[in-house]
């Protein structure tokens, strides 16, 4: 079974940065995707980022292109998320989430949707 263990948030000034870590195990396959999510208070939950490590692929939300780049470190099962020049809009709950995929995949903007696993919330909370 697919465990995810997000880790990394805080309490950060506006203009400021945060790298998160999603640590993964138990995949049956070698296509490992992993999608980062976010839900504010009040706030639908909303699509961040997605790597996929069958090619490499990254995808961003509008919202967060160009501040934020998720990377992957194979030997540690760990995808990162790093957040740069943060704002008030930033904060929120973040969480990681996991695809069942065999074979190819190439991170899209339908990646958000139909996720197969969820990790635990990490709170980024940006002050003004």
């Amino acid at each position: 079974e697919v465990q995810l263990q997000a880790s990394g948030g805080g309490l950060v000034q506006a203009g400021g940065s945060l790298r998160l870590s999603c640590t993964a195990s138990g995949f049956r396959s070698d296509t490992k995707v992993i999608v980062w999510f976010r839900q504010a208070p009040g706030k639908e939950r909303e699509g961040v980022s997605c790597f996929s490590s069958s090619d490499g692929s990254t995808y961003y939300a509008n919202s967060v292109k160009g501040r934020f780049t998720i990377s992957s470190d194979n030997a540690k099962n760990t995808v990162y998320l790093q957040m740069n020049d943060l704002n008030p809009e930033d904060t929120a709950v973040y969480y990681c989430a996991a695809k069942d995929i065999v074979g190819n995949y190439y991170c899209n903007p339908f990646s958000f949707d139909r996720m197969h696993y969820w990790g635990q919330g990490t709170q980024v909370t940006v002050s003004s």
